[in-house]
């Protein structure tokens, strides 16, 4: 039997909500979701906008725009979707979104009135950084980990001061060769200071981080890309990262552009679905703008979503 989030403990933090027992069904909200003992809580630090064909490859503006419109430029919001889980004894914290080192000509080509940090963005949630146990960077592309750090008079520190942070060991070794293809997605300065602070924990494959919490290497997107796996009262929850940036991608041959290893993620996505259906796990996209929370299912060969929220 796969480990659960560990019961609520008396003792939990004095910022967090109260979460009830275990139930059969999950509970749900558009921006919580409630697995047995486990509250899993959706905070988005903004949103940038970015070109609709990268985001979807070779597949058809025809098909793609009709889940995700498009400007005047092609763009299309692109969410920073960070998720709070919460089992009343740790708090953890997956993605950090993508910060607020953006100068003037970054913010206007991305359509951000301003960039959000991730700290803020869950305080204003009523989860304060200090609470932070865990941090999870799926990779370390500057979307997904630019909360990781703040600037201070002495350098950049941890956002997230009590935290240990984790990744793996082969994601930061490619992200320190700054390869042409994909070098400008990584920014040291998200990473590296804590490394020299002995808080980012490098990870060697897929390994239980927490009790109940389990992240598995999950190629495509790039080599050592993770999905987090939570699992409580026989339910589980998957984010899916970047292998499902949208909801709409889960059509497996629908990938991004961003993609290195394009038939990797194929493969990736036919393995995790069919998993995620036959099991029926609530899921979470790595950029979608609107849908926090869903369920896969598979019918004549192919994937939908149902109870989208």
């Amino acid at each position: 039997m796969p480990p659960t989030c560990s019961s609520a403990a008396a003792n939990s933090y004095s910022t967090k909500e109260q979460i009830g027992t275990s139930v059969a069904a999950a509970k749900t909200s558009d921006n919580y979701l409630e697995i047995g003992d486990c509250r899993i809580t959706t905070v988005r630090a903004g949103s940038y906008w970015w070109d609709g064909g990268a985001m979807f490859g070779v597949v058809p503006k025809t098909l793609w725009s009709r889940h995700q419109p498009s400007d005047e430029l092609n763009r299309i919001e692109a969410g920073l979707n960070c998720f709070v889980v919460d089992d009343g004894r740790q708090r953890t914290l997956i993605e950090t979104g993508g910060g607020i080192r953006h100068d003037g000509r970054a913010l206007e080509r991305m359509r951000m009135p301003h960039g959000v940090h991730a700290a803020e963005a869950l305080a204003n949630r009523g989860f304060e950084p200090d609470s932070i146990d865990l941090v999870i960077n799926t990779h370390l592309h500057w979307d997904h980990c630019g909360g990781n750090t703040l600037d201070s008079g002495n350098g950049a520190v941890a956002a997230f001061p009590n935290a240990r942070y984790v990744v793996q060991r082969g994601e930061i070794t490619h992200a320190r060769e700054q390869h042409p293809r994909d070098g400008v997605s990584y920014r040291a300065v998200n990473y590296e200071p804590l490394v020299e602070g002995g808080q980012l924990h490098l990870l060697d494959g897929d390994v239980e981080v927490a009790p109940g919490i389990q992240v598995q290497v999950t190629p495509g997107h790039n080599r050592d890309m993770m999905v987090v796996l939570v699992r409580s009262g026989g339910q589980t929850w998957c984010h899916l990262a970047d292998l499902a940036p949208y909801a709409a991608h889960v059509t497996p041959t629908w990938v991004a552009a961003f993609d290195l290893f394009p038939m990797e993620s194929i493969a990736s996505k036919n393995e995790l679905f069919g998993r995620a259906a036959a099991e029926e796990w609530w899921c979470s996209f790595g950029h979608d703008p609107k849908i926090s929370f869903a369920r896969i299912m598979s019918r004549e060969g192919k994937f939908s979503l149902r109870d989208e929220r």
